[in-house]
């Protein structure tokens, strides 16, 4: 896999971050992960000196030589708005940054440094960050708008990821290699497999088909249907997606992995995969996605500075766990009902609390890190305990407060719309609602007496309408995972019941809607038909960070939506949202009508006082200009 260790160079302190996450006046979150368990001081410009004990930093091992370290520290005085602040940690008292992740300081800044805005007043946004996928890197657009930065007012207030941050169903051949090699560098636990082929997660990594082959290493259902097929779905969607299963990551060591190797270019510099032994067809495969994952691993130096000077907010969606994750009430209890991919959506589930979750709303995570705790302790002998361990994800599983809210001007509330969804009691196979009725009502009562409301849904609420039709009709056919039919308007009682938000009268009276995961980019504005007093809404989509749809498809949709839902086509009364007026804008450098922009990067929106946006920009990885998203003239959509 790897050469031996004796011949690696030894390991550094830290593996991965600081990640600086949430960013309060009077808190700073932070996330780390150490080579072993860190004395920590963290040094605040105007606060001095805070040494890190076990009420500031809970360290979680996860190997015998990889501790995650989260860090909260809440703050006596708070700190200044709006002005530069820097920070730094050091290592047993008297090693800074500057030492041992030189990479993360801009310029000739001896530490890195964070500002805390008054008010949201700019973000950043975006999602699906595939690593192997031939776009450049969406998140090097945020490092060089840092490095531009002259002042502290000119830095966006966060970086809202809405979804697919890592893809653990999609991993290239050569990232998984990467893998196994990091887990064997850093000694992350392994674990016993229920009910797969396999029985242990050291002999899955050493089966001949591990590497592009892992549907064949699980298990047969009774109805002699492969797991594969009720599980995963299926090797292809033809319609929108290509999805490819053959390397689905499994164990919890796989997924920690997989996070380290996305966020930081240390563990790269801690192996030398070799490539495994493949047919000719499948080498010619990895050394292609080899060639991509260099690409992505030359960036990795300038992501993590930037994350470490920008406050990053996170939410998953599917591909955190995998493809078509709780799509449809039969979805789970085949998924749910079987021991092996009960577990692998579980491990992943695990992962996402230590490297996302947490940091978005530590308070809601206390009880769920005890428990964590403990099965990290089980592992003391290598395996971990799997009692324990099943005993966790079924917490996981039950578990609602995924979702966080923050009390900022405009108040931002971000949705979990993957494990509290409304399932179709009648037709097991239909799509279900992304929020289920008790849902809304806690998201309607956030948003009561709010002037202005930023909300965070991964799947955009007012999507593209051809698009949902031919979700539709895949749905009515019982076809539902071939199209992905995950979208707002699926569900009838999911789709009133969020209408119904947006015109109360008690609600905001403007919304801005940030939206991912169809990899393509677009903005609309929505307006409540005949009621001029009625509540202004935009859905701004960002998407993909490091993807992109398929570029002739997605112009014979933008084309003949724009032809089948022009403003005046009667086929717009046949929509759930036809109370609504839903009005396009044009992206600057598109080519006439074209409405849907398809370049990977990163979205950015300013607002104004009144919490609406003034300027909604894409800014294109692959080094063409920012794209605005420009208003169109209003009469041109009639009532």
């Amino acid at each position: 896999m790897s050469r031996m260790s004796a011949d690696l160079p030894p390991l550094p302190p830290v593996l991965a971050g600081p990640l600086l996450r949430r960013l309060e006046p009077t808190r700073i979150v932070l996330w780390l992960v150490g080579s072993r368990e860190l004395s920590l001081t963290l040094r605040l410009q105007g606060a001095g000196d805070m040494p890190l004990d076990a009420g500031k930093c809970t360290v979680i091992p996860v190997g015998s030589r990889a501790f995650i370290h989260l860090i909260d520290v809440t703050l006596d005085s708070p700190l200044p708005c709006d002005i530069q602040i820097d920070y730094d940690l050091l290592i047993d008292g008297q090693h800074p940054i500057a030492d041992w992740a030189p990479h993360l300081l801009y310029g000739s800044a001896m530490c890195p440094n964070l500002v805390v805005r008054s008010r949201i007043d700019q973000l950043l946004h975006g999602s699906c960050r595939k690593p192997h996928h031939p776009a450049a890197d969406g998140l090097l657009c945020v490092d060089q708008l840092l490095a531009a930065e002259t002042e502290p007012q000119q830095r966006p207030a966060l970086l809202m990821m809405s979804g697919d941050q890592i893809y653990a169903d999609d991993v290239a051949g050569p990232m998984l290699r990467a893998i196994h090699a990091l887990i064997e560098r850093l000694g992350l636990f392994d674990e016993q497999l229920e009910g797969a082929v396999v029985s242990d997660s050291s002999r899955l990594y050493e089966h001949p088909a591990s590497y592009y082959h892992r549907a064949d290493l699980l298990p047969a259902l009774e109805s002699n249907e492969t797991l594969r097929e009720r599980f995963f779905g299926g090797a292809r969607k033809p319609i929108f997606t290509s999805s490819s299963a053959d390397n689905h990551l499994v164990t919890f060591a796989e997924v920690m992995a997989m996070y380290l190797l996305v966020w930081s270019p240390t563990p790269w510099t801690l192996i030398d995969p070799q490539v495994p032994n493949l047919t000719p067809e499948r080498r010619q495969r990895y050394a292609l996605e080899q060639s991509r994952i260099d690409g992505f691993k030359a960036g990795l130096g300038n992501v993590a500075r930037a994350l470490a000077h920008l406050p990053s907010l996170m939410i998953f969606d599917d591909h955190d766990i995998t493809d078509d994750w709780n799509l449809s009430a039969q979805w789970e209890e085949t998924a749910y009902g079987h021991p092996f991919s009960r577990r692998i959506i579980g491990n992943a589930l695990i992962a996402y609390l230590l490297c996302q979750g947490w940091g978005n709303n530590p308070d809601a995570f206390k009880e769920l890190l005890e428990k964590t705790r403990r099965l990290s302790a089980s592992g003391n002998d290598r395996y971990l305990d799997s009692p324990v361990q099943d005993e966790l994800i079924d917490e996981l599983l039950r578990f609602q407060h995924w979702h966080f809210v923050l009390p900022t001007s405009p108040a931002l509330v971000v949705l979990d719309t993957r494990t509290r969804r409304w399932r179709s009691e009648m037709a097991l196979k239909q799509p279900s609602g992304l929020l289920d009725w008790e849902a809304l009502c806690e998201l309607q009562q956030e948003l009561l007496d709010h002037p202005s409301a930023i909300i965070v849904s991964p799947a955009p609420i007012f999507g593209v309408k051809l698009i949902e039709t031919v979700q539709k009709v895949f749905s009515w056919c019982g076809y539902p995972l071939l199209v992905d039919a995950e979208n707002w308007m699926a569900h009838r009682g999911a789709a009133q019941v969020i209408l119904n938000i947006f015109r109360h009268t008690r609600t905001p009276g403007s919304y801005v809607v940030l939206s991912g995961d169809v990899h393509y980019s677009f903005v609309y504005e929505v307006l409540i038909r005949h009621r001029k007093a009625g509540p202004r809404i935009w859905q701004i989509t960002s998407s993909g960070i490091k993807n992109e749809f398929p570029p002739t498809l997605l112009e014979w949709f933008d084309r003949l939506n724009r032809w089948l839902y022009s403003p005046r086509s009667p086929l717009n009364w046949l929509t759930k949202r036809r109370r609504m007026r839903i009005v396009p804008y044009v992206p600057e450098h598109a080519e006439a009508g074209e409405r849907l922009w398809n370049s990977a990067g990163i979205g950015q929106v300013f607002f104004n006082e009144q919490g609406q946006p003034r300027d909604i920009i894409q800014h294109n990885s692959n080094g063409a200009p920012k794209t605005r998203m420009l208003a169109p003239d209003l009469t041109d959509y009639p009532d």
